[in-house]
């Protein structure tokens, strides 16, 4: 998508997201059931553009369905996706208030709505069902340049700058004489290294991680590179980890522009190449269902089960196996995710204690917000609640052998 012009890559990300968080009220509206189903995404891209985008005419989202219909099933598809769509249209086109309504349940499976609705109650659940329906603010941290030159540097450049929730970073907006929406790519000091994207949410998981300076630590699961660049910047010593091939290249791209001094290491955490109780900190950003993140990837609301985020938790529990290996005694090991599910969070923490009286919990309670610590004294972060994403991390000290 790189290769397109940057008005074409707007477009194309803003269809494919909104047809992501707005497909189950697009597939009512369809009627899918019996539609052949290499049409089901043409129609969807259509639906939501003549229900969503004032700025495509109806006209132009009815043909270019109707074209992509017969490149890809025929003449007889073409024909039917015509009439599906223009019978759309004419049922009232843009109605984006009914469809906001519906979204505060449609726009989500009935069984996440049912589990959230379990944990939070149902006022909450519709504040988070919301939130995950808005489009995400973006959301910068210094790298290479100082706060005060960067928030500068962007204002210079026509971007509106606000100061993230909790201090965590900046907020960058359109303004008149701005007035798309950024990209990354199109702000100052991005290719120099000067900033990194990263949500408030992982810039204070970092913070409460409370790593002291000089310290070595192993960034576990580093991808795509966020913490690791914050934990460095912050004085730590970092080597960072990962397995994944198609991450470990985002991972060196991060590290590479920004030029931090972390050592890059190919090793699967359950594998890694290290002595035990080599590294003085250990961080563990663990592989989640990333349900605190679904603002910023609408897709995974339908990629995701209950019997997936069972799974996930016991892959959870079988890395904090490995990661607290790692750790010296005295040492720091910090477990977090973007999840906002207890079994892959506190109730993962309160088993590994149990297994492991060796270590204890050792809250840094200056380190981030009160507002931002759970009675038990981890971290956990709520968009319903804190308008940031949904995270979780707990500090874990190992005190004896």
């Amino acid at each position: 998508m790189r290769a397109l012009p940057e008005r074409d890559r707007r477009l194309a990300y803003e269809l494919s997201a909104g047809v992501l968080r707005w497909r189950r009220t697009l597939d009512d509206a369809l009627d899918l059931r019996h539609t052949d189903p290499r049409l089901h995404d043409i129609l969807r891209l259509g639906a939501y553009q003549l229900r969503r985008l004032e700025r495509v005419p109806a006209h132009a989202a009815v043909s270019t369905s109707v074209e992509l219909a017969r490149e890809t099933a025929g003449e007889p598809a073409a024909r039917y996706v015509n009439q599906a769509l223009r019978r759309l249209a004419g049922g009232g086109t843009r109605d984006e208030g009914r469809v906001r309504e519906e979204g505060q349940v449609a726009s989500h499976p009935d069984w996440l709505v049912a589990r959230w609705r379990r944990q939070f109650g149902p006022v909450e659940t519709a504040s988070l069902v919301g939130w995950n329906d808005r489009k995400p603010s973006l959301v910068v941290q210094p790298a290479s340049t100082g706060l005060t030159t960067l928030r500068s540097s962007f204002e210079a450049a026509g971007f509106g700058v606000q100061e993230a929730p909790f201090g965590a970073g900046f907020a960058i907006s359109r303004t008149p004489t701005a007035p798309r929406a950024p990209l990354p790519q199109s702000l100052p000091g991005y290719s120099t290294g000067a900033f990194i994207v990263q949500d408030p949410a992982a810039a204070l998981v970092c913070r409460f991680a409370a790593v002291p300076p000089g310290a070595r630590l192993y960034d576990a699961c580093a991808a795509p590179g966020g913490k690791a660049v914050a934990l460095a910047l912050a004085g730590a010593r970092v080597t960072a980890g990962e397995w994944r091939r198609p991450r470990l290249g985002r991972l060196r791209e991060t590290l590479g522009r920004t030029g931090v001094a972390v050592l890059i290491v190919a090793a699967d955490l359950r594998s890694a190449p290290f002595r035990p109780g080599a590294w003085d900190a250990v961080l563990l950003d663990a592989p989640c269902s990333a349900t605190g993140t679904m603002a910023r990837h609408p897709d995974a609301r339908w990629r995701l089960s209950g019997t997936a985020i069972t799974g996930l938790a016991r892959r959870q529990a079988t890395l904090l196996e490995a990661a607290a290996t790692l750790v010296r005694v005295g040492g720091v090991l910090t477990y977090a995710t973007c999840s906002l599910e207890p079994e892959e969070n506190e109730r993962q923490v309160e088993a590994f204690l149990e297994r492991h009286p060796e270590f204890g919990r050792s809250t840094v309670h200056e380190s981030v917000p009160a507002t931002l610590l759970s009675a038990a004294g981890d971290f956990r972060s709520l968009p319903q609640r804190h308008g940031i994403d949904g995270a979780y991390a707990a500090r874990l000290v190992r005190e004896a052998r």
